[in-house]
């Protein structure tokens, strides 16, 4: 079953049909354009609408299509640079200003959950495990730092022993445990989100891809195959995709294919002995293994990355890194597999700007993207309605290009990819 999935695999059967939306056709008007229905555009188009603004969205396939539809659906505290590194950065106040932003993140998916009663099968609970002793010190050096700098008293580590019994594997000396973090089935919430944003009187156009975006006297120019939208302005929530319209934010975005896999339901017994705590689970790797159970009792497991190509196996790609975690479950039939591009920036920092002033981006989430995505479109949304203080805490971050120009870009990423691997493996 793995050769024939669709492109967000088990995401995509368990979510069921969604609801047939309109091509964009013709020329309309509107307040902001968001260009992308994945989470940034939808929580930002949901912001804009219930703040009473005309707000079309464009959508070059469907809605949650790319990245939010495939993800390993992990909800994650904090950015991938730890609040020490951002601290000796960019100083104390900026760091605590992100930090603020991320925890209000994780706040407003749940409150969005809530609110809107979107059914995506969402759990509390997050492990980071160490991979090696080498990496447990520095792991409880952070846990103890964010709870004596940042009060941030919901992660404790775990020795040895409750690991185990917490994740039904002895793969890791310790871990972490986060109850501040968790997981979604994120097609489901891409769904729930688009529906919410089109009941505050968004309107959703799919398989309208934007082409091209210019401004003239009139406003910022959207145009499509079959049609033109004109706003005052244009929000570009297309994450790893922005080149395209963008073509000079090329340097700062680099692509990475993850794999992903999904058995067949567990059964009971296997269900009660594999990841008993039921949280998601990520490692300490740079090119991390990161999996959780579904509703329905699989195990999604997701590991490898590639810059170059996607293997035309994957399940065979991942299931060794399954097993080597859990080899109870060799005899557990992988029934889809998926891959998905991720976007990712030099600094693992989301890149949130302006072309002009009119024309707005955040991308970048760089893994991080379940609960970032909702603040990066909220501030987005934010600074079109004239409100643009906490929208620049993110937009004051430098960006660093990607070395290497467009030639040696991908060549030199990749490189750096496997010496990540080979680090990891040492």
């Amino acid at each position: 079953m793995a050769g024939s999935n669709p492109p967000q695999g088990f995401y995509a059967i368990s979510a069921g049909t969604p609801p047939a939306r309109p091509r964009l056709n013709g020329a309309v008007k509107a307040d902001v354009c968001v260009i992308g229905a994945g989470f940034t555009g939808l929580s930002a188009a949901l912001t804009l609408a219930q703040s009473g603004a005309k707000v079309v969205v464009l959508e070059a396939d469907s809605v949650g299509f790319a990245a939010s539809g495939r993800n390993g659906g992990q909800i994650h505290t904090g950015h991938r640079k730890s609040q020490e590194e951002l601290e000796r950065w960019l100083g104390n106040v900026h760091a605590r200003d992100l930090w603020d932003l991320c925890e209000e993140s994780k706040a407003l998916l749940r409150e969005n959950v809530r609110t809107h009663a979107i059914d995506c099968d969402l759990k509390d609970g997050l492990v980071i495990a160490a991979h090696n002793t080498r990496a447990v010190p520095a792991l409880a050096e952070e846990t103890e730092y964010l709870a004596k700098h940042y009060n941030y008293s919901q992660m404790r580590m775990m020795n040895s022993d409750e690991t185990v019994r917490q994740l039904g594997t002895e793969a890791y000396p310790a871990a972490r445990y986060d109850t501040g973090g968790g997981h979604i089935h994120p097609l489901k919430y891409a769904r729930g989100m688009a529906a919410a944003a089109e009941k505050a009187g968004a309107v959703i156009y799919e398989h309208s891809r934007a082409l091209a975006v210019d401004e003239d006297r009139g406003g910022a120019n959207v145009r499509c195959t079959d049609g033109l939208v004109t706003a005052e302005h244009v929000l570009l929530a297309t994450d790893a995709f922005i080149a395209d319209l963008a073509p000079q934010l090329a340097r700062y975005i680099g692509h990475v294919e993850s794999f992903v896999s999904a058995t067949e339901p567990l059964g009971d017994a296997l269900n009660a002995k594999v990841l008993p705590c039921d949280a998601a689970v990520a490692d300490t790797r740079h090119v991390l293994d990161y999996y959780r159970k579904s509703a329905d009792g699989r195990m999604l497991y997701a590991g490898r990355e590639s810059y170059w190509t996607i293997p035309k196996d994957i399940a065979a790609v991942v299931r060794p890194r399954m097993l080597s975690v859990f080899p109870n479950l060799r005899d557990v039939k992988t029934e889809y597999a998926w891959s998905g591009d991720v976007g990712i920036t030099a600094t693992r920092m989301p890149h949130l700007g302006r072309l002009s002033p009119r024309l707005l981006f955040a991308y970048g989430y760089s893994g991080q993207g379940v609960a970032l995505t909702n603040i990066g479109g909220k501030l987005m949304a934010e600074a079109a309605l004239g409100k643009p203080e906490r929208f620049d805490v993110f937009a004051r971050v430098p960006p660093t290009p990607f070395p290497g120009g467009a030639l040696l870009r991908k060549p030199l990423v990749s490189a750096a990819l496997l010496w990540f691997k080979l680090m990891d493996a040492v």
